[in-house]
Parts: structure tokens; sequence; C-alpha cells
């Protein structure tokens, strides 16, 4: 008994195909079913016919896309410096999540990963690393650290370090108070700063002020939190744009690890969106 489809922004046949047959080569039948001459064009808010094939098709036909949105496989293949048990840790963690907010299509999951991967060291960080030389502070912290003297009496000590670069901003109090340092970066996008930690908490329903440090010890916190903040800057507009430069200026400030990025995101197409189209809106 065949089924029925209705296009999102980001489909393609491929990964629709992908979705219900678990065979991103079968593209073809839906094709065929539907009268498509050209499978690299497909319009938004069409509705598709699935034909029914051998393969088991699931009783709801646009839930399949909270499903398996990524496999170990392709992060894998996505993310070839990460290390295995981070893979395995995070995987159950951004297939329950994504969904949640509205994460659901190649395209975007494709974005995400591109972003995460560059912020999170490919899923190996998730705590600010904090360890700077005295030199290094002085050339990245140098507005904090304006004479070589002052920079010394910082020169690798963290905890320190953090406590003062972060002083008196994203709602911390000052040096003293030590929230630079219980607010430091964490999660596979830098959740940076009390207000922001307690902001994200109120959105995802968590008590991130009082436990910072969940948001890198709990994968699914740390995902969740990952995705608040993709949705506070209502970056799935952009990924569905295929605007990595948009979405890159809002997460990082600037255009830090832009060409990462992009590489990222080229192989990320390349294992989700086997056969990329353009969408007509």
């Amino acid at each position: 008994m065949e089924q029925k489809y209705i296009v999102q922004s980001g489909d393609t046949l491929g990964g629709i195909a992908n979705h219900f047959y678990g065979d991103s080569s079968k593209y073809t039948l839906i094709a065929e079913a539907n009268h498509i001459k050209n499978p690299n064009s497909i319009q938004v808010g069409r509705e598709l016919i699935i034909p029914e094939t051998d393969a088991r098709l699931p009783a709801d036909a646009n839930s399949v896309k909270n499903e398996n949105l990524i496999t170990v496989e392709q992060l894998r293949e996505i993310l070839p410096y990460a290390k295995e048990e981070n893979i395995i840790r995070f995987a159950p963690s951004l297939n329950r999540e994504l969904p949640k907010f509205q994460i659901n299509t190649p395209l975007r999951v494709a974005q995400f990963i591109a972003q995460i991967a560059v912020e999170s060291a490919s899923l190996n960080a998730t705590s600010e690393n904090l360890n700077y030389s005295a030199s290094a502070l002085r050339r990245v912290f140098g507005r904090y650290f304006p004479s070589d003297e002052l920079a010394e009496q910082y020169d690798r000590q963290p905890q320190k370090i953090a406590n003062r670069v972060y002083a008196n901003r994203m709602g911390n109090g000052n040096e003293a108070s030590g929230e630079g340092w219980k607010y430091r970066g964490r999660g596979l996008i830098q959740l940076t700063g009390k207000a922001n930690y307690v902001a994200c908490g109120t959105g995802i329903g968590k008590s991130l002020e009082t436990n910072p440090d969940s948001v890198s010890s709990d994968a699914d916190i740390a995902v969740q939190t990952c995705c608040w903040y993709w949705n506070s800057r209502k970056l799935n507009q952009y990924a569905d744009q295929d605007d990595i430069k948009k979405i890159t200026k809002l997460i990082n400030g600037g255009y830090h690890g832009s060409d990462q990025r992009q590489a990222f995101l080229d192989k990320a197409k390349q294992v989700l969106m086997p056969n990329p189209v353009s969408n007509l809106s």
C-alpha cells in the first residue's frame, strides 16, 4: 500500500528514499511514481506518492524525519578526527534532541554538524580550554592583559584567566566572584556566561545555573544547549537557505574557522544528501 509524503525545505529524493527504504539509490522509484523528470528539482510543499516495496514502510510517513537523522557510521565519515567514544556518546543524543528543535532535514543537520564540528573540535572538546601562556594571553586577550608583567601573573592558570576575561559581562560578577570560571564555555557550541546559562536552562527546563558542569558532562544536555542556542538565533531559516556565512557569523561573532566549517559542510552534504537537489519554493 502506497503512502504520501509532503516535501519539506532541505529534502532530496535520495534523502527521502533513504528515510523510507534505507537506501538512497531507490530515489528512482519515487521519481517514477510521481513522474519527476528531473530528480534534482523537487518543489517544497509537493505531495509525493511513496510506492510500496518489499521493505517495510513506517506507519507515519512524516514522522520518519525524527528517526535516525544521522548514524554512527555517518558521523565517523563526516568527523574523521572524532574519538570513537565521543561518536558513540553523542550519536543517540543528536537523534533524540535535534528533531525537538526542528533540526530535522538533511540540510539543517548538515549545517548543524558543520558548526559543532569546529566549535567542539570534532566532538572532542566540551569544555573551554583556557590554559594560555603569558605570550598567548597578550596575543589573544590583549585587552585584558595590557602588559607582559600582568600576563605573567596569569600564565597557565585557566581558572584565574577565566575569572579575569569573563568578569563583569554576560551576567557574570567581578573577577573575585569566580563566575567567569564557573560559567566558562561548555557544550558543543560553547555556552558562556551566567546570563546564557540561566536563559538556556529556562529554555530547556534544566537548572544550569546551579549545575553548569552538566553542560559538558551530560551528552543530552550538551546537545540540548547547542540546539537552544541554534534556535535562539533562528538558524534553521539560514540553514534552509544554505547560508553558512550567516550561520557562522551568528554563532561565532565573526568568521573564525570559515574554511573548516565549509569543508565539514561539504562532507556532511556528501554523506547526508547523496543526491543534492535545487528546491523550488
